[in-house]
């Protein structure tokens, strides 16, 4: 197998990376923010020319309106919405939801709305009632874990709920049998878990490449005795230590893709893996990131936040590093008896 992208992803995911790039700054992402003085109508426009190039309906089939395309077509533009933080529910949405209310076929009418970017959709299918943006959803995914059932309910059923990352509306749901069964089957039900976690390890990915970034291009800048702090060996290191941890990471989303796609034996095993790549490479990007910058990282006035924050609540979504490195351990048969 090959772990790279062909020409027409390449494509898409550049078209991505060029609009997110123009039309969502940090700026767009403090507009999300409780109390931000930005208007929520920039938000809004964003995810109405995602809808515009075809993105929300990537993973609907083509019969219900959709581009059709799989996990390998979807992940490097999810790893695009990392990059810039998007503050709306893209895998939620686009990953799980779709594909998911296809399978079922399409109760409650939402998937013509989903694609046409009128219709968002939360999901939590952990069980623990915390929904990532239910905020700002018109519907929610509610499920008790891998392989549990799902249920699809409004968006009164979420109470709002205090989170690190203010961008992410959290709601909670108090309710466990609030809504109704889609009706999946318990495979299906289980894809929509692995998807969800898969997602999220892409905008992990993607998050990490922005911090980096960020800090890179600082230490560049930053100087202390006449000379950018990036010459020093120790700061260096800090660097090259995150972006190895991400360089690992990232062919570890793109296999799990790929099983996901041939609907391989392994790919639920290969998911787990990815998220807890992910996640270990993202916490350790953003200490490092923090570590660089000093103070000013510290400040709610400097854009790393938004970014830190998103990372820290994201590695903790969809099972965090020791939870999916269990679930790779109880595959491999090493997990307690």
């Amino acid at each position: 197998m090959r772990f790279a992208l062909s020409e027409d992803q390449t494509a898409l995911r550049d078209a991505v990376r060029e609009l997110l790039g123009r039309e969502c700054p940090p700026a767009a992402v403090r507009a999300a923010w409780p109390g931000a003085e930005a208007a929520p109508e920039r938000v809004e426009a964003i995810w109405a020319k995602l809808a515009e190039m075809g993105v929300l309906g990537a993973t609907v089939p083509e019969r219900a309106g959709g581009l059709g395309l799989g996990a390998c077509d979807a992940v490097p533009l999810l790893e695009e919405a990392g990059r810039v933080a998007l503050p709306l529910p893209i895998v939620e949405t686009a990953f799980v939801a779709a594909p998911a209310l296809a399978e079922a076929g399409d109760p409650g009418g939402l998937l013509e709305g989903l694609v046409a970017g009128e219709t968002l959709v939360a999901a939590s299918l952990d069980g623990s009632g915390l929904v990532p943006f239910a905020g700002c959803a018109g519907a929610l995914l509610l499920g008790a874990g891998p392989g549990g059932e799902i249920r699809l309910a409004g968006p009164e059923a979420a109470a709002p709920a205090r989170s690190i990352d203010g961008a992410r509306a959290l709601g909670r749901v108090a309710d466990r049998e609030a809504g109704s069964p889609l009706g999946l089957s318990p495979a299906a039900q289980a894809a929509a878990w692995d998807r969800g976690a898969l997602g999220t390890a892409a905008q992990l990915i993607g998050l990490s490449r922005a911090l980096l970034a960020m800090s890179t291009e600082y230490v560049q800048e930053r100087r202390q005795f006449g000379v950018p702090i990036g010459t020093f060996q120790a700061v260096k290191h800090h660097l090259a230590d995150a972006l190895l941890g991400l360089e690992f990471a990232a062919p570890a989303v793109l296999r799990a893709a790929w099983s996901l796609d041939r609907g391989a034996a392994t790919a639920s095993r290969d998911v787990a893996m990815a998220k807890s790549l992910a996640g270990d490479a993202a916490e350790r990007v953003a200490g490092t990131a923090l570590q660089v910058h000093g103070a000013i990282a510290y400040t709610t006035e400097y854009d790393l936040h938004l970014f830190a924050k998103r990372t820290w609540a994201s590695v903790r979504s969809w099972g965090d590093p020791e939870w999916q490195r269990s679930r790779v351990a109880a595959t491999l048969g090493l997990g307690e008896e």
